[in-house]
């Protein structure tokens, strides 16, 4: 009975501690998502300085060579962008009134003439046709506030890069562990920076794609969609998609039905080719995340940490789950939130070690 109280304390001031780390992360958001970009932006270049350095180049001329690359990126994305950001705002609420003008319309000729059920205009008022225009719209201002603390963010990448070479003999010094009790984080982090840098090539070409595509058929702030295209194939499987829908739904107000049916041709095209083809072949792996976990994620980070957090929302949780992996008594949390392979991965380990109740199931 005792065990059994303990038990039922324990787990509730666990769920407290939780909660308390949940409201404490969202409430520091404003200095933690920028070391977020920056060790995000870190991972993605640790590779290239690693491989400068082996060429003999000095760790600090390394880092200081990639970080002027990422600085003049940022920079002429920002002065290309920001305009655009600026007036696809002021006209947002101009072609939210038009999309809803044209879903009235719909909705009217369906009651009118079709004969459709009147229930259906009723539900139809309760949809907001412009909220995914609204949404493109504020994670592309939440990514431009964010990026006002770039120096913060370039000179903290700065000291992650120029301590990636000498951590492991920190934490081996600091705590006693060998090198061989550090090979799961680090495999960890060299697939992560594998991962983020491969989906960063891949977005590129995704964004690229994106721009062609909107520029041809002539929809207004082209640059935006693409920019919006590259920023949230970072999020597996319903990223496209979110991406997509409001340079529909553009077109289906600036230009008419033909020009959305292009553009959703066009966009279903870029991500079956990417999503589906290139992206598999070069990674040859997956993110090991259940797609529900991924959706879910999205939500969660993004409301604790903004729109940035919907960007970071897989890195951000793969971290967790190794987290999790890492404790006994944690480690089932993390099987639920893998994929069905790490699943299985679990039941053939546990085999393995107790091959006799194997056996007896």
């Amino acid at each position: 009975m005792t065990n059994l109280a303990e038990q039922k304390s324990s787990a509730v001031i666990s769920l407290a501690a939780v909660i308390v780390i949940i409201f404490g992360l969202q409430m520091a958001k404003v200095l933690l998502v920028p070391f977020l970009l920056a060790a995000f932006l870190a991972l993605i270049t640790v590779r290239p300085m690693l491989w400068m350095q082996q060429r003999r180049v000095p760790a600090f001329l390394a880092a200081l060579l990639i970080v002027t690359v990422i600085m003049l990126i940022l920079f002429v994305a920002g002065t290309i962008l920001g305009r655009s950001i600026a007036d696809f705002t002021a006209a947002l609420p101009g072609y939210q009134e038009r999309l809803d003008v044209i879903v009235d319309g719909f909705l009217t000729f369906a009651v009118n003439l079709l004969g459709v059920d009147e229930s259906v205009e009723s539900i139809g008022e309760m949809i907001d046709p412009g909220w995914a225009m609204g949404l493109a719209a504020t994670i592309l201002n939440g990514l431009k506030d964010v990026l006002t603390n770039v120096f913060l963010i370039i000179f903290t990448m700065i000291f992650i890069l120029l301590e990636a070479s000498s951590v492991g003999t920190k934490v081996e010094a600091a705590f006693g562990k060998s090198a061989e009790s550090l090979e799961g984080p680090r495999a960890f982090l060299d697939d992560l920076g594998r991962y983020l840098g491969i989906k960063t090539l891949v977005s590129f070409a995704t964004g690229l794609c994106a721009w062609l595509v909107t520029w041809s058929i002539g929809l207004d702030f082209p640059l935006l969609w693409a920019m919006l295209a590259f920023l949230l194939n970072y999020v597996p499987t319903i990223g496209s998609i979110i991406a997509a829908v409001p340079a529909i739904l553009l077109a289906l107000v600036q230009i008419g039905p033909g020009a959305a049916s292009a553009t959703l041709v066009g966009f279903l095209a870029i991500n079956v080719i990417f999503g589906n083809i290139v992206e598999p072949r070069l990674m040859g792996y997956g993110v090991g995340i259940s797609p529900l976990v991924v959706f879910v994620g999205l939500i969660f980070w993004g409301w604790v940490f903004g729109p940035v957090g919907m960007l970071l929302s897989v890195p951000l949780t793969m971290a967790l789950k190794l987290g999790l992996e890492s404790d006994e008594r944690t480690r089932w949390i993390a099987i639920f939130i893998g994929s069905e392979r790490d699943a299985k991965h679990a039941l053939t380990s546990r085999a393995a070690q107790n091959p006799q109740s194997a056996q007896e199931d």
